[in-house]
Protein backbone atom coordinates (compact mmCIF):
# COMPACT_ATOMS: atom_id res chain seq x y z
CA UNK A 1 0.00 0.00 0.00
CA UNK A 2 1.50 3.31 -1.10
CA UNK A 3 1.09 6.20 1.33
CA UNK A 4 0.63 9.26 -0.88
CA UNK A 5 -0.04 12.33 1.24
CA UNK A 6 2.26 13.68 3.94
CA UNK A 7 -0.52 13.21 6.49
CA UNK A 8 -0.75 9.53 5.62
CA UNK A 9 3.01 9.19 5.88
CA UNK A 10 3.16 10.86 9.30
CA UNK A 11 0.38 8.59 10.54
CA UNK A 12 2.14 5.57 9.03
CA UNK A 13 5.42 6.57 10.68
CA UNK A 14 3.66 6.91 14.03
CA UNK A 15 2.14 3.44 13.72
CA UNK A 16 5.54 2.04 12.67
CA UNK A 17 7.19 3.54 15.76
CA UNK A 18 4.44 2.10 17.98
CA UNK A 19 4.93 -1.32 16.38
CA UNK A 20 8.69 -1.06 16.92
CA UNK A 21 8.20 -0.25 20.62
CA UNK A 22 5.69 -3.09 20.98
CA UNK A 23 8.11 -5.57 19.42
CA UNK A 24 10.86 -4.34 21.74
CA UNK A 25 8.55 -5.13 24.66
CA UNK A 26 7.82 -8.57 23.18
CA UNK A 27 11.55 -9.16 22.86
CA UNK A 28 12.01 -8.25 26.53
CA UNK A 29 9.20 -10.51 27.79
CA UNK A 30 9.52 -13.70 25.73
CA UNK A 31 12.40 -16.17 25.61
CA UNK A 32 13.77 -19.39 27.08
CA UNK A 33 13.35 -18.14 30.65
CA UNK A 34 9.62 -17.95 31.36
CA UNK A 35 8.66 -14.37 32.22
CA UNK A 36 5.46 -12.36 32.09
CA UNK A 37 4.53 -8.80 31.21
CA UNK A 38 4.04 -8.06 34.91
CA UNK A 39 7.54 -9.35 35.67
CA UNK A 40 8.93 -7.08 32.97
CA UNK A 41 7.19 -4.04 34.44
CA UNK A 42 8.27 -4.96 37.96
CA UNK A 43 11.88 -5.40 36.81
CA UNK A 44 12.01 -1.65 36.17
CA UNK A 45 9.62 -0.38 38.83
CA UNK A 46 10.10 -2.81 41.74
CA UNK A 47 13.38 -4.64 41.14
CA UNK A 48 13.84 -7.48 43.63
CA UNK A 49 17.09 -9.07 42.42
CA UNK A 50 15.39 -12.26 41.22
CA UNK A 51 16.80 -14.25 38.31
CA UNK A 52 13.90 -13.20 36.08
CA UNK A 53 14.40 -9.51 36.85
CA UNK A 54 18.15 -9.77 36.25
CA UNK A 55 17.59 -11.45 32.88
CA UNK A 56 15.08 -8.81 31.82
CA UNK A 57 17.34 -5.91 32.82
CA UNK A 58 20.80 -7.17 31.89
CA UNK A 59 20.09 -9.53 28.97
CA UNK A 60 16.83 -8.85 27.18
CA UNK A 61 16.67 -5.06 27.39
CA UNK A 62 20.15 -4.61 25.84
CA UNK A 63 19.28 -7.25 23.26
CA UNK A 64 16.13 -5.42 22.18
CA UNK A 65 17.91 -2.05 22.00
CA UNK A 66 20.79 -3.53 20.00
CA UNK A 67 18.44 -5.27 17.55
CA UNK A 68 16.51 -2.04 16.92
CA UNK A 69 19.70 0.04 16.48
CA UNK A 70 21.52 -2.46 14.26
CA UNK A 71 18.45 -3.06 12.09
CA UNK A 72 17.96 0.67 11.61
CA UNK A 73 21.63 1.22 10.75
CA UNK A 74 21.85 -1.58 8.19
CA UNK A 75 18.60 -0.50 6.53
CA UNK A 76 19.76 3.12 6.13
CA UNK A 77 23.14 1.94 4.82
CA UNK A 78 21.28 -0.14 2.24
CA UNK A 79 19.19 2.85 1.14
CA UNK A 80 22.29 5.00 0.62
CA UNK A 81 24.19 2.28 -1.22
CA UNK A 82 21.31 1.59 -3.60
CA UNK A 83 20.93 5.31 -4.31
CA UNK A 84 24.55 6.25 -4.99
CA UNK A 85 25.28 3.09 -7.02
CA UNK A 86 21.88 2.86 -8.75
CA UNK A 87 22.03 -0.84 -7.97
CA UNK A 88 18.89 -2.57 -6.63
CA UNK A 89 21.07 -5.30 -5.06
CA UNK A 90 23.37 -2.93 -3.20
CA UNK A 91 23.70 -3.61 0.53
CA UNK A 92 26.58 -3.70 3.05
CA UNK A 93 26.85 -7.49 2.90
CA UNK A 94 26.62 -7.73 -0.91
CA UNK A 95 29.37 -5.14 -1.36
CA UNK A 96 31.64 -6.91 1.09
CA UNK A 97 31.49 -4.09 3.63
CA UNK A 98 30.25 -6.31 6.45
CA UNK A 99 32.77 -9.00 5.50
CA UNK A 100 35.59 -6.45 5.53
CA UNK A 101 34.59 -5.16 8.94
CA UNK A 102 34.27 -8.71 10.28
CA UNK A 103 37.67 -9.70 8.89
CA UNK A 104 39.31 -6.71 10.54
CA UNK A 105 37.83 -7.68 13.92
CA UNK A 106 38.90 -11.33 13.51
CA UNK A 107 42.46 -10.27 12.67
CA UNK A 108 42.49 -8.11 15.78
CA UNK A 109 41.37 -11.02 17.95
CA UNK A 110 43.59 -13.70 16.40
CA UNK A 111 46.85 -11.78 16.00
CA UNK A 112 46.72 -9.33 18.88
CA UNK A 113 44.28 -11.00 21.32
CA UNK A 114 42.54 -7.67 21.87
CA UNK A 115 39.01 -7.48 23.25
CA UNK A 116 38.57 -3.78 24.02
CA UNK A 117 35.18 -2.58 22.76
CA UNK A 118 36.47 0.81 21.63
CA UNK A 119 39.29 -0.82 19.65
CA UNK A 120 36.79 -3.22 18.07
CA UNK A 121 34.71 -0.25 16.97
CA UNK A 122 37.54 1.56 15.23
CA UNK A 123 38.90 -1.63 13.69
CA UNK A 124 35.43 -2.43 12.36
CA UNK A 125 35.15 1.06 10.83
CA UNK A 126 38.56 0.62 9.20
CA UNK A 127 37.66 -2.74 7.70
CA UNK A 128 34.35 -1.43 6.38
CA UNK A 129 36.04 1.62 4.83
CA UNK A 130 38.79 -0.38 3.12
CA UNK A 131 36.27 -2.85 1.68
CA UNK A 132 33.95 -0.07 0.43
CA UNK A 133 36.81 1.78 -1.28
CA UNK A 134 38.17 -1.38 -2.92
CA UNK A 135 34.75 -2.38 -4.27
CA UNK A 136 34.16 1.11 -5.65
CA UNK A 137 37.58 1.19 -7.34
CA UNK A 138 37.28 -2.31 -8.82
CA UNK A 139 33.72 -1.60 -9.99
CA UNK A 140 34.93 1.56 -11.80
CA UNK A 141 37.68 -0.14 -13.83
CA UNK A 142 37.05 -0.59 -17.54
CA UNK A 143 35.57 1.29 -20.46
CA UNK A 144 32.00 1.28 -19.16
CA UNK A 145 32.98 2.85 -15.85
CA UNK A 146 30.84 2.22 -12.82
CA UNK A 147 27.88 -0.09 -13.54
CA UNK A 148 25.48 -1.97 -11.21
CA UNK A 149 26.59 -5.36 -12.53
CA UNK A 150 30.30 -4.61 -12.10
CA UNK A 151 29.72 -3.30 -8.59
CA UNK A 152 27.77 -6.42 -7.64
CA UNK A 153 30.49 -8.68 -9.03
CA UNK A 154 33.22 -6.66 -7.30
CA UNK A 155 31.29 -6.84 -4.04
CA UNK A 156 30.81 -10.59 -4.38
CA UNK A 157 34.52 -11.02 -5.04
CA UNK A 158 35.49 -8.93 -2.01
CA UNK A 159 33.00 -10.80 0.20
CA UNK A 160 34.45 -14.13 -0.91
CA UNK A 161 38.01 -12.94 -0.38
CA UNK A 162 37.40 -11.57 3.11
CA UNK A 163 35.35 -14.64 4.07
CA UNK A 164 38.16 -16.96 2.96
CA UNK A 165 40.79 -14.91 4.77
CA UNK A 166 38.63 -14.86 7.90
CA UNK A 167 38.31 -18.65 7.85
CA UNK A 168 42.04 -18.96 7.31
CA UNK A 169 42.87 -16.90 10.36
CA UNK A 170 40.38 -18.84 12.48
CA UNK A 171 41.78 -22.22 11.38
CA UNK A 172 45.21 -21.32 12.74
CA UNK A 173 43.82 -20.02 16.02
CA UNK A 174 41.23 -22.31 17.62
CA UNK A 175 40.92 -20.13 20.71
CA UNK A 176 39.85 -17.18 18.60
CA UNK A 177 37.46 -19.47 16.71
CA UNK A 178 35.57 -20.18 19.92
CA UNK A 179 35.40 -16.47 20.71
CA UNK A 180 34.08 -15.18 17.41
CA UNK A 181 32.28 -18.07 15.67
CA UNK A 182 28.81 -17.19 17.02
CA UNK A 183 29.54 -13.50 16.45
CA UNK A 184 30.46 -14.16 12.79
CA UNK A 185 27.05 -15.76 12.18
CA UNK A 186 25.47 -12.46 13.21
CA UNK A 187 23.82 -12.32 16.60
CA UNK A 188 22.51 -9.87 19.17
CA UNK A 189 22.40 -12.52 21.90
CA UNK A 190 24.69 -12.12 24.88
CA UNK A 191 25.64 -8.54 24.02
CA UNK A 192 25.91 -6.09 26.88
CA UNK A 193 24.51 -2.58 26.90
CA UNK A 194 28.08 -1.25 27.09
CA UNK A 195 28.72 -2.79 23.67
CA UNK A 196 25.94 -0.71 22.14
CA UNK A 197 26.90 2.43 24.02
CA UNK A 198 30.45 2.23 22.64
CA UNK A 199 29.17 2.65 19.05
CA UNK A 200 25.87 4.47 19.61
CA UNK A 201 27.37 7.98 19.16
CA UNK A 202 28.67 6.98 15.72
CA UNK A 203 25.33 5.42 14.78
CA UNK A 204 23.44 8.53 15.86
CA UNK A 205 25.78 10.70 13.78
CA UNK A 206 25.19 8.41 10.80
CA UNK A 207 21.41 8.54 11.23
CA UNK A 208 21.46 12.33 11.50
CA UNK A 209 23.73 12.85 8.49
CA UNK A 210 21.57 10.53 6.39
CA UNK A 211 18.52 12.67 7.15
CA UNK A 212 20.47 15.87 6.41
CA UNK A 213 21.46 14.76 2.90
CA UNK A 214 18.11 13.10 2.12
CA UNK A 215 16.93 15.93 -0.14
CA UNK A 216 20.22 15.88 -2.06
CA UNK A 217 19.83 12.14 -2.53
CA UNK A 218 16.49 12.85 -4.20
CA UNK A 219 18.31 15.03 -6.73
CA UNK A 220 21.08 12.48 -7.22
CA UNK A 221 18.54 9.74 -7.90
CA UNK A 222 17.31 11.71 -10.95
CA UNK A 223 20.57 10.92 -12.70
CA UNK A 224 24.15 12.16 -12.63
CA UNK A 225 23.78 14.66 -15.48
CA UNK A 226 20.54 16.17 -14.20
CA UNK A 227 21.96 16.44 -10.67
CA UNK A 228 25.06 18.26 -11.94
CA UNK A 229 22.88 20.51 -14.07
CA UNK A 230 20.96 21.48 -10.93
CA UNK A 231 24.21 22.44 -9.25
CA UNK A 232 24.61 19.39 -7.03
CA UNK A 233 28.18 18.40 -6.20
CA UNK A 234 27.61 14.72 -6.84
CA UNK A 235 31.13 13.69 -5.89
CA UNK A 236 30.82 15.31 -2.47
CA UNK A 237 27.43 13.71 -1.83
CA UNK A 238 28.85 10.29 -2.69
CA UNK A 239 31.78 10.86 -0.33
CA UNK A 240 29.45 11.85 2.50
CA UNK A 241 27.22 8.87 1.72
CA UNK A 242 30.28 6.63 1.87
CA UNK A 243 31.23 8.04 5.28
CA UNK A 244 27.70 7.41 6.57
CA UNK A 245 27.66 3.87 5.17
CA UNK A 246 30.98 3.08 6.87
CA UNK A 247 29.78 4.54 10.19
CA UNK A 248 26.53 2.58 10.15
CA UNK A 249 27.85 -0.70 8.72
CA UNK A 250 31.04 -0.69 10.77
CA UNK A 251 29.17 0.16 13.95
CA UNK A 252 26.56 -2.53 13.33
CA UNK A 253 29.20 -5.19 12.69
CA UNK A 254 31.16 -4.17 15.78
CA UNK A 255 28.06 -4.79 17.91
CA UNK A 256 26.30 -7.73 16.28
CA UNK A 257 28.58 -9.22 13.67
CA UNK A 258 27.84 -9.35 9.93
CA UNK A 259 24.04 -9.64 9.71
CA UNK A 260 22.86 -10.01 6.12
CA UNK A 261 19.88 -8.99 3.96
CA UNK A 262 18.44 -6.19 6.14
CA UNK A 263 20.07 -3.67 3.80
CA UNK A 264 18.57 -5.31 0.71
CA UNK A 265 15.06 -6.14 1.85
CA UNK A 266 14.06 -3.05 3.80
CA UNK A 267 14.75 -0.27 1.21
CA UNK A 268 12.57 -2.02 -1.37
CA UNK A 269 9.74 -2.59 1.11
CA UNK A 270 9.97 1.04 2.21
CA UNK A 271 9.79 2.41 -1.33
CA UNK A 272 6.71 0.29 -1.93
CA UNK A 273 5.09 1.98 1.09
CA UNK A 274 6.20 5.63 0.86
CA UNK A 275 7.60 6.10 -2.65
CA UNK A 276 11.08 7.32 -3.57
CA UNK A 277 11.36 10.55 -1.54
CA UNK A 278 14.41 9.97 0.67
CA UNK A 279 13.09 12.38 3.28
CA UNK A 280 10.57 9.62 4.04
CA UNK A 281 12.47 6.56 2.83
CA UNK A 282 15.30 7.00 5.35
CA UNK A 283 13.22 7.32 8.57
CA UNK A 284 10.76 4.61 7.48
CA UNK A 285 13.65 2.30 6.55
CA UNK A 286 15.22 2.83 9.97
CA UNK A 287 12.00 1.83 11.72
CA UNK A 288 11.29 -1.09 9.38
CA UNK A 289 14.87 -2.33 9.76
CA UNK A 290 14.52 -2.37 13.52
CA UNK A 291 11.15 -4.13 13.24
CA UNK A 292 12.51 -6.86 10.94
CA UNK A 293 15.54 -7.59 13.11
CA UNK A 294 13.44 -7.67 16.28
CA UNK A 295 11.03 -10.15 14.66
CA UNK A 296 13.91 -12.31 13.44
CA UNK A 297 15.66 -12.22 16.83
CA UNK A 298 12.52 -13.09 18.78
CA UNK A 299 11.70 -15.95 16.39
CA UNK A 300 15.27 -17.28 16.64
CA UNK A 301 14.70 -18.10 20.32
CA UNK A 302 11.90 -20.59 19.61
CA UNK A 303 13.06 -22.47 16.48
CA UNK A 304 15.25 -25.04 18.27
CA UNK A 305 14.55 -24.16 21.91
CA UNK A 306 16.35 -24.41 24.36
CA UNK A 307 19.12 -23.46 21.92
CA UNK A 308 19.00 -20.37 19.73
CA UNK A 309 19.52 -19.83 16.03
CA UNK A 310 21.85 -16.87 15.30
CA UNK A 311 19.72 -14.00 14.08
CA UNK A 312 21.94 -13.72 11.00
CA UNK A 313 20.66 -17.14 9.93
CA UNK A 314 17.06 -15.99 10.37
CA UNK A 315 17.56 -12.84 8.27
CA UNK A 316 19.23 -14.97 5.58
CA UNK A 317 16.21 -17.28 5.47
CA UNK A 318 13.94 -14.25 5.11
CA UNK A 319 16.16 -12.35 2.69
CA UNK A 320 17.42 -14.98 0.24
CA UNK A 321 14.13 -15.41 -1.70
CA UNK A 322 13.76 -11.63 -1.79
CA UNK A 323 17.33 -11.27 -3.09
CA UNK A 324 16.61 -13.74 -5.91
CA UNK A 325 13.42 -11.85 -6.82
CA UNK A 326 15.19 -8.46 -6.90
CA UNK A 327 18.11 -9.92 -8.88
CA UNK A 328 15.77 -11.27 -11.55
CA UNK A 329 13.73 -8.08 -11.63
CA UNK A 330 16.73 -5.76 -11.61
CA UNK A 331 18.87 -7.39 -14.27
CA UNK A 332 16.26 -8.85 -16.59
CA UNK A 333 14.50 -5.68 -17.62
Amino acid sequence: MLLKSNVQKWIGLLFAVILLLLLMCVSIVYGYTDTTWKMAIDAFTAFDGSNEHLIIQSVRLPRALIAASVGASLAIAGVLLQTITKNPLAAPEIFGINAGAGFAVVVTVTLFSLSNLQIFTWISFLGAAVSFILVYIIGSIGRDGLTPMKLTLAGAAMSAMFASMTQGFLVINETALEQVLFWLAGSVAGRKLETLLSVLPYLIVGWGLALLISNKLNILSMGEDIAKGLGLKTGMIKIWSGVIIVLLSGGAVAVAGPIAFIGIVIPHITRAVVGIDHRWVIPFSAIFGGILLLIADTASRFIIMPQEVPVGVMTAVIGTPFFVYIARKGFNK
